[in-house]
């Protein structure tokens, strides 16, 4: 299973447990007792985080794919030119002299979404997901289309 297929089964599933969730929620605020009020009240909060989680999450994928597509028609998408393992895996001390660059680039340049973009790629490459995630949403906010 790819993880777009895996993505929109999981977001299927959220949102049919939402559903649940919400149609649970009216049933114990009908009970009229404070309790199964205010449970009922939780019952729709909760849902309610998480759709908009899922919402911000399609929205930054579709943002990605956007400024991707547009790097790849200038021809500027970055080249994957790390060593890899016997197994497949990235070697480390590759990742790291690409991100190096890639850093110096994004330093060099800090104004231009597309050095963000190729930064976020090496964060992601080196396995640091949290600052690629970072480097991706400022290469998404300082695109002008965006």
């Amino acid at each position: 299973m790819t993880s777009r297929t895996g993505f929109f089964v999981l977001s299927a599933a959220l949102l049919v447990v939402a559903a649940m969730c919400v149609l649970e929620g009216v049933q114990l605020i009908a009970t009229g007792e404070p309790l199964g009020i205010g449970l009922g009240v939780c019952a729709f909060v909760i849902p309610g985080i998480g759709v908009w989680f899922l919402r911000q999450t399609v929205r930054f994928g579709r943002a990605s794919e956007r400024l991707a597509r547009e790097l790849e028609a200038e021809g500027g998408l970055p080249v994957d030119e790390l060593r890899r393992t016997g197994g497949g895996r990235i070697d480390r001390a590759s990742a790291d002299e690409v991100f190096t660059r890639r850093k110096a680039e994004a330093e060099a340049a800090p104004q231009d979404w597309r050095v963000w973009f190729r930064l976020a790629v090496a964060y992601a490459d080196a396995g640091d997901t949290p600052r690629a995630r970072k480097a991706m949403q400022h290469a998404i906010r300082l695109n002008p289309v965006s």
